[in-house]
């Protein structure tokens, strides 16, 4: 499944930002994959922190492979050095186990976070372990489909609202005015933003000051 979004939202986002519009119509429907599973998506997002695209996805299909199902009952079962054994780092092994842990016990209800406001759910997943609020943000965004998510401490929205803006630097005051602007459709100008820092936009580039060496 692909974030859902449509015209409504597209159209939304032109009206509010003619410059932005630009890049809605230049990159057309851009389709973002989406686990709709919580549990999944929790562990997926603590393997992935600080490694690329490829090892995240490499150490998760060991992990598939061991576990055949990726589920709390499951991990549970598991060591941290069965976790090691997949290619992840000690920490992150601990992370998962005690997030595993507290989803058998019934500390954490994955159903229940789901039904939160986004405020109330981001609180919730940051009490786990290994979870900050961007990570947080991401699962709201690319597992609970969320339509509102706009994250500050996202390098690349910062890139893309530089480049399609043509701004040195994104304080946050900068940035609360792009949120209130695109809200409530933030997740669909999120992805827009990404698709330009990307350099999928011909033309745009980071208006950043260049750092000396």
């Amino acid at each position: 499944m692909y974030f859902p979004y449509g015209e409504k939202e597209t159209q939304y986002l032109i009206t509010k930002d003619p410059v932005l519009a630009e890049v809605i119509h230049a990159a057309g429907h851009i389709e973002r994959e989406m686990d709709e599973d919580l549990f999944s998506a929790v562990v997926h997002h603590i393997i992935a922190q600080q490694i690329s695209s490829a090892a995240q996805k490499t150490v998760w299909n060991r992990l598939q492979e061991k576990c055949v199902t990726v589920d709390a009952e499951t991990l549970v079962t598991l060591s941290v050095d069965d976790l090691q054994s997949c290619g992840m780092t000690f920490r992150k092994a601990e992370y998962i186990l005690d997030f595993a842990r507290q989803v058998h016990s019934g500390a954490f209800d994955p159903g229940t976070v789901a039904r939160m406001d986004d405020r109330e759910a981001i609180k919730a997943l940051t009490a786990l372990k290994g979870i900050g609020v961007w990570t947080a943000e991401m699962i709201l965004l690319f597992c609970l489909g969320r339509p509102d998510i706009f994250a500050y401490d996202d390098l690349a929205v910062q890139r893309g609202l530089r480049m399609v803006h043509h701004h040195r630097k994104i304080t946050r005051k900068l940035f609360e005015k792009y949120r209130r602007r695109y809200s409530p459709y933030c997740s669909v100008a999120s992805l827009y933003l990404w698709h330009a820092a990307a350099g999928h936009i011909p033309g745009l580039k980071d208006y950043a000051p260049k750092t000396r060496r």
